[in-house]
């Protein structure tokens, strides 16, 4: 079963073209969040991945770090790759944002709005108020590129503007 999920994703990945090709593989992957619109509904941001912009993200409104109900603060956090069979919501290859104070399972995944969220950041393609589209391609890219880069050793910096 996992072998096939494995293969079926490969699969779909081969199929897809880089946005930004990144020529050598470094032996970090840095992803840095820069927030550009935080309203009372929602904060939205660029997702640049070793200094090249990769999507767009959305994100819950800030709300004191609440569980559920916010984003997560700005900071420095440490990022695994999050395999299908660990969760029991997603059915494909997530991002999951570890250490985060007072917050647990914390995912970079797929989603359009606010209402796809619990405190998580989705990805997107791009973006309009409250909104991130094609939001499976951005997360196919993404996984797609750090998983070319090694898929170890990724940092995560998030930054408000």
């Amino acid at each position: 079963m996992i072998l096939k999920c494995v293969r079926n994703f490969v699969k779909r990945l081969k199929a897809l073209k880089y946005t930004k090709p990144i020529t050598s593989k470094p032996t970090s992957i840095n992803l840095l969040l820069i927030r550009d619109t935080m309203t009372d509904a929602s904060t939205m941001g660029k997702l640049f991945l070793n200094g090249e912009e990769f999507c767009d993200t959305l994100e819950l409104a800030w709300k004191d770090n609440q569980r559920s109900i916010s984003c997560i603060p700005a900071g420095e956090y440490k990022v695994r790759l999050r395999l299908p069979r660990e969760s029991a919501t997603r059915d494909y290859i997530h991002l999951l944002v570890q250490d985060v104070p007072n917050r647990s399972y914390i995912l970079v995944h797929i989603g359009n709005t606010t209402a796809d969220t619990k405190g998580c950041i989705l990805v997107g393609q791009s973006r309009q108020q409250d909104f991130v589209g094609n939001s499976t391609l951005a997360m196919e890219l993404i996984i797609k590129e750090i998983i070319h880069l090694g898929g170890e050793n990724i940092t995560l910096i998030i930054k408000n503007k």
